[in-house]
């Protein structure tokens, strides 16, 4: 008499998963790993915990932390292009400008996590040339956004000055004032061209 097969439960293998965003799961575990532990910190082992996959997989879709790293680099800015072009949505006054300029230094937790994020990509750039290629890419999508409402020469400005409050955010002990950072940020707008603005009749540029 021919015995019946082993149940599938009983033979001791696992049902394979279904899970056709393990590769993005993977690539924004390992955005959550460098925000807590830094480039030097990031290892395999913790990208593939913080994704709830096993470690093959995270080698299997990465030849190594290089490319890993890179990849989520590459999707981080992705992302953070679209979220910037969103902030502007409905910005037709400089005042508003402004303030969603204060928003991006006072920033909610998501955006902090964001900002921690860029100057990860930043400080890695510094050695790698690939990842210099996506900073530079990254910083030309943000001033063309911003050279709408200010022009090209003075995007660069209000650029860099962003990025220098944003880091002394995060750098601070204690609380910072908003009407400190309105204050710089609104001086500086106004001394732009304002290319992007609804004028009053006789208001003059500043320049």
């Amino acid at each position: 008499m021919t015995l019946p097969g082993p149940r599938a439960q009983d033979t001791g293998r696992r049902p394979r998963r279904h899970d056709p965003d393990r590769r993005v799961r993977i690539l924004d575990a390992a955005l959550d790993v460098l925000v807590e532990q830094g480039m030097a910190g990031m290892t395999h082992r913790q990208v593939a915990a913080r994704a709830d996959v096993p470690l093959g997989s995270v080698t299997y879709h990465f030849a190594g932390l290089a490319e890993l790293r890179a990849q989520a680099f590459t999707r981080f800015v992705e992302l953070q292009t679209a979220v910037f072009e969103a902030l502007f949505d409905g910005v037709g006054t400089r005042e508003e400008f402004v303030e969603a300029l204060v928003d991006l230094v006072h920033a909610s937790p998501a955006r902090q996590r964001s900002a921690v994020l860029g100057f990860e990509l930043h400080l890695a750039a510094l050695r790698d040339p690939g990842l210099r290629v996506l900073a530079e890419a990254w910083t030309r999508s943000s001033q063309e956004v911003l050279a709408r409402f200010v022009g090209a020469a003075d995007a660069a400005r209000l650029d860099a000055l962003l990025e220098g409050m944003i880091m002394h955010a995060l750098l601070a002990t204690g609380p910072r004032s908003r009407e400190a950072a309105r204050a710089a940020v609104a001086k500086a707008v106004e001394l732009s061209g304002e290319a992007g603005f609804p004028r009053t009749q006789g208001e003059n540029h500043v320049r």
